[in-house]
């Protein structure tokens, strides 16, 4: 900046003291400047977005597989790097804690999720059913490195003031609490949660009259980007979307553009995309897949019930379609502030496709139909509660086996797109098979933008340090992972793995497995239908070695006998409702009883009044 002294004089020495005061107060301010300025967007310092999907399985986007319209996104792969490889939880709490910290979830404090954990677990190390204090945020260290943080959306990881966004590293927050809410209006999901825990600046929020959820996080994020404009910084910006999270919404147009779709079922689904993830070379060429047992028999449906399940997944493409929309949106505005070619985009979702049920007990389906119009026309509209189940949620994870919850590739393998348009760091239309972990995450985008990863300390305390791994070389020629043949393990609801190299040692308990440890090889079979335990003894110990090895250090716990993750929610929803229904019944009784004494006080009063 330059300052100019004006040429006047003042005589004598008064007129030199003035003058030079002068001069050092000009020198002084002309350094300011660059000394406090934060960096702005530069091929050093690059705005960084992350676009989380909620529930999307392997082949839930058309650069994997989907038959479905994600324009954007597609767009978005062909100017970058798609890993056809990349892991991440079973279920959305883990796997935004680990995409947070890049530590791995039972050091995060998300063992488990509140939603799912046993009454046994809760509060043990490890289980804090929230994101603790041990850890530091991708939101921390950006802000540290002078970036401006936004985040919008679902957070799910702790909902008192010290857990919120705010508190843990992003200036801006338009955040959910919960695992999902309505997508059309200010609601939760009905017997999960008693409110839509929207809140910004710390604060309970409100949802604008014309609010879809997908439209929402994105406008919302783009209004942060450009109030924060005059900060003259780069920008981090943490988009989480509902889509397609529970209930399963879309505007109209959306669901109807798919109205001719999906009447020959889900097994015919799961054969089309794995045809077309192999033709686009996600997966070998005639790799084998499996049916899972859980999913029911499309023959076996009647009239009726062919009907609700076709429209729910006509829903659930206009769902994704309509969040590729808003993503389209997020693009267009970048190209227009000229950002979108120094901006570095993340594209993944937290688990694989939602195969749950909320229907399968008498006293689910009761309540639900007191609170929503399950009617199969209005399924996917407001004031609708729907989900795919097993049956679709197979196909959308095709060719893997298993979905959410699971330690099957279906519920763990899911779709990651890493771009930077204008910066050859990042191959353009590449497909990189390599295994690579959600951990990972934090630190290539420290390494891609410049930003320095703490070492374990973190001011003045000692965190938990990151434990991924910088996938930067696969983003250029680099053949194979980042991780070698080194150990990774994961648990959650009692479903484990242990990664190494191209194998794969997993359990699953029932319902989707037996509780017994196999062996697989990935790398020519993804859809894990051969065991090789009993082939290949010696790595089968090794790596059995190794995940007890990880589940000690990471003090992983045993699950209660008969425990499911499917069974436990519909526990936490029952005891939802039942503490629901006490709340509603004390205040009618306290309400009634208030009343009562008013009338009986009223009337002695009357009594005792004298006659004249």
């Amino acid at each position: 900046m330059a300052v100019r002294v004006h040429s006047w004089r003042v005589p004598g020495r008064v007129g030199r003291l003035c003058r030079t005061v002068l001069l050092i107060l000009a020198t002084l301010f002309a350094a300011t400047p660059a000394q406090a300025q934060r960096p702005a967007a530069s091929p050093r310092y690059p705005n960084v977005v992350i676009l989380l999907a909620d529930d999307w399985g392997f082949t839930d986007v058309g650069a994997f597989g989907a038959e479905f319209a994600t324009p954007n996104i597609d767009a978005l792969a062909r100017t970058g790097v798609r890993f056809s490889n990349f892991h991440v939880a079973g279920s959305c709490s883990p796997t935004r804690a680990m995409l947070q910290t890049g530590v791995m979830s039972h050091r995060a404090g998300l063992g488990n999720m509140p939603e799912t954990i046993p009454d046994e677990h809760r509060g043990k190390p490890g289980y804090d059913t929230v994101m603790n204090h041990r850890v530091v945020t991708i939101g921390q260290m950006f802000q540290a490195a002078g970036y401006r943080t936004y985040l919008t959306g679902k957070w799910h990881l702790g909902s008192d003031a010290g857990r919120l966004p705010e508190a843990r590293g992003y200036h801006r927050a338009f955040s959910l609490a919960d695992a999902g809410a309505d997508n059309f209006a200010q609601r939760p999901i009905e017997g999960l949660y008693e409110t839509a825990a929207w809140t910004e600046g710390g604060k309970p929020a409100t949802l604008p009259a014309d609010y879809y959820s997908s439209r929402f996080v994105v406008e919302r994020m783009i209004d942060y980007i450009e109030e924060g404009r005059a900060a003259n910084a780069p920008f981090f910006a943490s988009i989480n979307f509902l889509a397609n999270h529970i209930p399963i919404q879309a505007p109209d147009s959306d669901i109807a553009r798919y109205a001719a779709m999906y009447r020959d079922g889900w097994t015919a689904l799961r054969a089309a995309r794995a045809k077309r993830a192999a033709a686009l070379g996600i997966v070998p060429a005639g790799a084998p897949m499996v049916r899972m047992a859980t999913t029911p028999d499309w023959a076996t449906l009647d009239r009726d019930e062919r009907a609700a399940a076709v429209r729910v997944m006509q829903a659930y493409a206009g769902m994704a379609t309509a969040m590729d929309r808003a993503v389209g949106r997020l693009f267009a505005h970048l190209k227009a502030t000229g950002d979108y070619e120094n901006t570095i985009f993340v594209f993944l979702s937290d688990n694989g496709a939602e195969p749950t049920n909320p229907f399968n007990r008498w006293r689910n389906r009761f309540f639900l139909n007191q609170q929503y119009d399950l009617s199969t026309a209005n399924i996917g509209r407001p004031n609708s509660f729907s989900a795919i189940g097993p049956g679709w949620a197979s196909a959308a994870a095709s060719p893997l086996a298993g979905y959410k919850f699971s330690a099957a590739e279906g519920g763990l393998r899911v779709p990651l797109i890493i771009a930077w348009p204008g910066n050859d760091k990042v191959g353009a239309g590449t497909i990189q098979a390599g295994f690579a972990h959600v951990t990972d995450i934090v630190p290539t985008l420290a390494e891609l933008a410049g930003v320095a990863l703490h070492s374990g300390e973190w001011q003045g305390k000692a965190v938990e340090p990151v434990m991924g791994r910088s996938l930067v070389p696969m983003l250029g020629d680099a053949a194979g992972s980042v991780h070698g043949d080194d150990p990774l393990g994961y648990e959650l609801s009692g479903n484990a793995a242990l990664f190494r190299g191209d194998f794969k040692l997993v359990r699953n308990l029932p319902p989707v497995g037996d509780g017994r440890w196999r062996l697989h090889d990935l790398s020519r079979d993804p859809g894990e239908t051969r065991d090789l335990s009993a082939a290949m003894p010696d790595r089968f110990a090794s790596m059995l070695a190794d995940y007890r090895a990880f589940a000690k250090a990471n003090g992983v716990l045993d699950m209660p006998p008969g425990y499911s993750a499917a069974d436990q929610i519909d526990r936490y929803a029952f005891a939802q409702q039942g503490r629901a229904r006490l709340i509603r019944l004390g205040l009618w009784v306290g309400g009634t009883c208030l009343l009562v004494a008013a009338l009986v006080w009223a009337w002695r009063r009357r009594r005792r009044r004298p006659v004249h």
